[in-house]
Formats: C-alpha cells, structure tokens, sequence
C-alpha cells in the first residue's frame, strides 16, 4: 500500500456512526413546511439529476455515505467503507437491519443494482463509469471494482447521487426513467415515506418508523409546498407559514429577509452544489472569439465588482474559475480579470480588430439562460461598446429554446449558470473536455474548447488519490483555463437557505437541501 493511499484511507475507513454533537436536546415531532420553488419531473434521483429531485429524493432514498460542513464523509446506510491498496477495489459494509418502505431488507443486491441504473440512465456519467462490476459476496458487502482509482467515488455515493433504490421494484424490466412508482407509491430507503406528490402543489412524506437509524427521524411529516413565485415564498416565511426555503437566489428578497429577527439566513451548504455564473464564449466559431485575446478583453471590460455589489448586492462570492470558491481544489490565486480597459484595447488591437471611423471593431450577440441573468447580458452590451464592440442581446424566450440553440453552437455569448456537483470529475470536467463537445446537449462542452493540456490534466486528476497532487493538477488546470478563457467566470450564484429560529439541525453540510433530514427538527 502506498503512503498516499494509506493516508486516504485513514481518512475515510473504518469510521463510527457518530454525527456532530446536538447544541441542545432535539425535538421530536412536528411538521416542517418547506416551499421548492420548481416541481420536479419525478421522485427518483437514480434517473434524474436536479435539485428539485434531490431535495425530497434524498429524504426518500438513502445513500451509502453522507457528508459533513469540512467535506469529510461520513457513514450512513454503509457503516464503514475501505479500498484495496491499488485503489481498484472499494468495499461498503452496510448497516444491519436496514429496510425499504415496504419492509423488504436492504442487501449489496440492492447497492449493486442502484449503482447499474445510475450508469445507465443517470445524465453525469463520469461518476461510476470506471466500475466495471460490483461483487456481492454476502448480503451486506459491495465490492465495486473498477478500471483505475477513482478519487471522486465517494462524494459519487453521498447525498443524491447515489439513492439505494429496491431491486425487486424497478428490476421489473420497465425503463426506470418512466417506472410508475418513480412518483407514485414510491418505495424508498431513507429516513422519509411519501404520502403524496400534486404536482405544481406539495409533496407529502411522513417519518419512516423503522428507519435504520434509532430514534430518527426526528420530524413527522415535511410538507413541500410548491411555490414558483420567489416574492410569495418570501412573504411566507416572514408571515410564518412556512419553516424553510434553500436554493433562493433573488437578491432583493435574500436582502430582505436578512432584515428579519425571526429568520435565519445563511449562504451555508451550497459548497458542493457549487453553482457559478459565467459568460460563456463559442469559441469554436470562425469569427473573433476564436482568438483567447478576444476572450481576455472581453473579460477586461466588465467591471466584475459592479456585478458583484450591484447587480448581486454583495450577496454573491466572487468566482475565479470553473471550480466553486467551497471546494477544497479552487485556486484563489489565478487572474481574476478586473477591469482594465487600456489592456482591453490594447489586446482587441493586438488581435487585428483596429476601431472602424465608428468606433466599432466588430459586432456579438449575446444570450442568456436565464431570465435573472438579463441584467448582466444588458450590462456586458454596455461594457463592450466602451472598447468598440457592438452587442445585441437576444431576448429570452424560454429555457428549451436557448437549451437548444446554445447545445447546438449557435450563439457567440451566453451567460450561463452551472453547477460544479461535489467534484470536478462530476460536474467540472464536462465543460472544458474536448470529448465532451456534443451538439444537442445542454450543459456540455457548448463552447467547443479544445486544449490536449487540459484533456490531459483532467485525466490526471481524475485518478490521482493523493490530495495534494490532485490540488496541484487542478490548479494547473485553473490556471491555463484562466489563461485560455472558454468561460468569463464571476460568481457564485447566491443560493441562500433562510430557515425559521424554530427549526434545529438546518441541512448547512455541502448539499443544502439533498442532504437528508433525518436530524432535522422543531424546537416547539
């Protein structure tokens, strides 16, 4: 065994079921009203990806490993975990007692079923992809084998990238994407059971009593109030209707509702969700953004701070590169780009795009994702008319419209939102991977950014195990991204949780609200 491996291994193997010591004695009982801004298409986290599945999804279905705030994992339905010295073998030990909804046991058939349906079906590939099989010696040991070590398969079976979903339910030979009881009698693994799923309304689950955790769930029921508009899930939480909101990102209300004595508000927890705004430039297209200095200028003429304390209010971090300011891999130190707009013309002339007797160099279009990215498409048209590049900003219509013609590359600008998911070979590595450049596929390598050091530096870090070579190899990668610039990095987007004082246990780990709610609870 190597030394860097051991070290790997005394950090994760072997670990007791112990959580955080409670601040005061939990409550048990109660109701805990929480509004979801969006209706999720199903309840099953196996086949869809997205935060509006992962929030009741993780309450539903258990995973192997949870997460704690400092990013270390921690046991859950596997009360231990261990790899083989060539890192090619990961063993789970799952806890004894364990049940599904219906009361059928939980076995490693179970585990090796669950991690077969997410390669097949799940849209992020890259986080089993190197298991070639999983070995079920007895009924509660898993062995995963794969093809090279894979530092990134442990945050892969935490939170709702891994639900434990039964094999004797959705190994009936229907597609699991369209199974019937992905949204209706849905039989899960986690500490919650669902009572009831409205679409567009609520979602009901009450406490699963034989949970295999003694004494939790501490709630009784959450109810999940399907609420779209984010000024009627403000009011409700200030009115006292409800207990929680996670996931808001409208800046005026996160504002106000820090005003508020009654209420909580806390950026806390979004670390691995790691969301991050960016303009996002085809580079592949035959025209000026095909030059990196182009890019680069374009980058010296947006004033990131006007973003940052207006547009944002100062809610938002600022954001260097395509990994999340909460990982443990960001590197702080790259070129943040602020605003100069001498260096900005001067690599605009030095590119070959003098000034015509207008002014003008040459003309862009610009589209955005989202409609609460308006503001900066409308701000980076008024930036770049400063140094000579006229913008003409594309109007929203609706999100499958510009998903479709941004995957197929057709636009030269875009702001965009995407999320990093725990680690860059999940929810990174899809961007800038010159593999990846998928015409049709929204979230992809839109930009169509080509660079054999970075295809090689994330097939480094995608089996390095010892933690400080894989810092290194990514901030490499940081900084020749920050150099080549496929994506204008600005900011996190500003995902806030605001959570009544009457709620004990909040879910401010890494996932926010795809933790589980086990240790949830209400003071009164």
């Amino acid at each position: 065994m190597t030394k860097h491996f051991k070290s790997l291994l005394a950090a994760t193997a072997l670990v007791s079921i112990a959580f955080t010591a409670q601040a005061e004695e939990p409550v048990r009982g109660g109701t805990l009203i929480h509004a979801m801004a969006q209706t999720p298409r199903h309840l099953n986290p196996a086949v869809q990806s997205g935060i509006a599945t992962g929030a009741p999804g993780a309450q539903l279905f258990a995973a192997p490993l949870r997460y704690d705030e400092d990013w270390t994992p921690q046991p859950y339905l596997a009360e231990s975990w261990g790899f083989s010295d060539d890192g090619l073998k990961m063993t789970l030990n799952l806890v004894k007692g364990a049940t599904f909804h219906d009361g059928a046991p939980i076995t490693s058939e179970d585990v090796a079923f669950s991690v077969k349906t997410v390669q097949e079906n799940h849209p992020f590939k890259s986080m089993f992809g190197v298991v070639t099989s999983v070995d079920t010696p007895d009924e509660h040991t898993a062995v995963l084998n794969l093809s090279q070590p894979h530092p990134a398969l442990l945050l892969a079976m935490s939170s709702q990238l891994l639900p434990i979903i039964p094999k004797h339910v959705y190994g009936d030979g229907q597609d699991p994407k369209s199974h019937p009881q992905n949204s209706e009698n849905v039989v899960g693994s986690g500490p919650f059971k669902l009572v009831e799923f409205t679409r567009d309304q609520n979602i009901v689950l009450e406490r699963y009593d034989d949970f295999f955790i003694e004494g939790r769930p501490y709630l009784d029921r959450i109810v999940y109030r399907i609420i779209k508009d984010a000024s009627s899930r403000a009011i409700g939480i200030e009115n006292g209707e409800l207990h929680m909101l996670t996931f808001e990102n409208v800046v005026r209300n996160i504002a106000r509702m820090k005003e508020n004595e009654n209420l909580t508000v806390t950026d806390e927890g979004y670390a691995a969700i790691g969301a991050l705004n960016w303009l996002a430039f085809n580079t592949g297209s035959d025209g000026p953004l095909a030059d990196k200095r182009v890019r680069q200028a374009i980058a010296y003429a947006i004033d990131k701070k006007f973003i940052l304390n207006a547009l944002m209010q100062g809610i938002s971090q600022d954001a260097k590169t395509g990994i999340h300011p909460g990982s443990p891999l960001y590197d702080d130190s790259v070129n943040g780009y602020d605003i100069d707009l001498d260096k900005a013309n001067a690599l605009l002339d030095e590119a070959g795009f003098p000034k015509d007797a207008n002014g003008t160099r040459f003309s862009l279009t610009i589209d955005y994702g989202n409609p609460t990215t308006k503001p900066q498409a409308e701000f980076t048209k008024a930036s770049l008319s400063k140094v000579g590049i006229d913008v003409s900003v594309n109007s929203f219509v609706d999100f499958p419209t510009w998903a479709q013609k941004i995957s197929n590359h057709n636009f030269d600008m875009t702001w965009d939102t995407v999320f990093n998911w725990g680690d860059p070979v999940i929810g990174v590595h899809r961007t800038y991977s010159s593999d990846n450049i998928k015409p049709g596929v929204i979230w992809s390598n839109t930009q169509q950014y080509k660079n054999p050091k970075i295809d090689d530096l994330m097939a480094a870090g995608a089996q390095e195990i010892d933690p400080e070579k894989r810092k290194a190899i990514y901030s490499e990668f940081q900084r020749i991204l920050a150099e080549d610039l496929p994506v204008y990095w600005t900011n996190t987007l500003p995902y806030h949780t605001a959570y009544s004082n009457k709620v004990g246990n909040p879910p401010l780990g890494i996932w926010a609200s795809s933790s589980p709610y086990d240790l949830v609870y209400l003071k009164e």
